[in-house]
């Protein structure tokens, strides 16, 4: 069969002119072109959907609780606890020096017993006198005086007992413990050093309880909501944490608000307070475009091109708008539609017309 359209091409004019082995070179490259396999694509779908326009700013780290502890009365500080202690809600941390405090109580419960001894005897008296008063053996006068003697020292006995429950109460607070889970940051005396109930000895940090503080632009307010889910990244790790505070309430220099975010607990343990992450926050508000693969562009000096591929797998080149975009994916304008393929493999070298093979 090959032969026989040789021949026939052979019998032309202008191939009798070039003869016979020029009629065989054109029959073989007309055979071989129409024997060009499909070019292999792959191929991807075009997508209307919402992409939402970000910007990314720096938060920082923060522990819910990062406060002071002073002492709780005024003494001498006995011992506390070293900067890098890890300490468990309950543990001690600061110890005052208890002697002082141990003798004011002893001393407290020698004057209640003193109390109860001297309000005994005037109660006896009070009896014994308001019997005789009886048969007119004493003056109602010295009745009436007993008798605010016993109430007085009943009196008495109430302040020894307050003054001892003060001294009970300060020797509590004496001894002071860790309100929470967390670390010692700082320490700022030493042992040995006389204090006031005020002072500040040490800081306590709560490595349980972290949140991302970030203060965004005024301009934004109305993108950010609470409970809405942000994404975090710090240490090549990425997450979702929901809006947990949202304070509108602009610093009158930057123009710019606080936001605070919600850490999970799993990540106490690589992420630490005064840390900067980066923050991705929406800044306008979203709608639905016409989206590809970032792989299905191909850049070019005249512009922007995407291969479509058609039901009859043949290609057409098409001129696109590039505009907002995800990691994986770009909103785009041009002549294409929710559904259409485009190719995102093999497409830098096809041209329009040509027939692909997907795969």
């Amino acid at each position: 069969m090959k032969h026989n359209s040789i021949k026939q091409l052979a019998q032309l004019p202008i191939i009798k002119s070039l003869g016979f082995s020029a009629a065989l070179l054109l029959a073989t490259t007309a055979t071989n072109a129409a024997e060009i396999p499909a070019k292999p694509v792959k191929v991807d779908t075009v997508i209307e959907m919402t992409i939402n326009a970000t910007n990314e700013l720096n938060g920082t780290v923060h522990s819910r609780a990062h406060i002071p502890m002073t002492a709780g009365v005024d003494g001498r500080l006995a011992w506390l606890a070293e900067p890098g202690d890890y300490v468990h809600q309950g543990d001690v941390i600061i110890k005052m020096d208890l002697l002082p405090l141990q003798l004011k109580q002893a001393e407290q419960k020698s004057q209640i017993k003193r109390e109860n001894i001297n309000l005994a005897y005037y109660k006896n008296e009070l009896v014994r006198l308001e019997k005789l008063r009886v048969t007119n053996s004493t003056s109602q006068f010295t009745l009436d005086q007993t008798r605010s003697k016993y109430e007085l020292a009943q009196t008495d006995l109430e302040i020894a007992q307050l003054k001892l429950r003060q001294v009970e109460e300060q020797l509590s607070k004496a001894t002071i413990k860790a309100p929470f889970d967390g670390v010692i940051t700082q320490r700022y005396v030493r042992a040995g050093t006389d204090v006031n109930r005020s002072a500040p000895l040490l800081k306590l940090l709560d490595t349980e309880q972290l949140e991302v503080r970030l203060f965004v632009p005024i301009k934004y307010l109305a993108h950010i909501r609470k409970g809405e889910e942000l994404d975090l990244k710090a240490n090549g790790q990425k997450i979702s944490a929901p809006v947990k505070v949202k304070i509108p309430s602009a610093d009158p220099r930057s123009q710019t608000f606080e936001v605070r975010l919600t850490i999970p607990e799993h990540l106490n343990e690589s992420w630490a307070a005064g840390q900067l992450v980066r923050v991705t926050i929406p800044v306008q508000a979203s709608t639905p475009t016409l989206t590809v693969s970032r792989d299905a562009l191909i850049l070019r000096k005249d512009g922007v091109y995407v291969v479509k591929v058609d039901t009859e797998n043949t290609v057409h080149r098409l001129p696109v708008v590039v505009g907002k975009g995800t990691v994986d994916r770009v909103s785009i304008q041009g002549n294409l539609q929710h559904g259409d393929q485009v190719a995102i493999r093999g497409a830098e070298r096809l041209k329009d017309g040509e027939k692909v093979k997907i795969q």
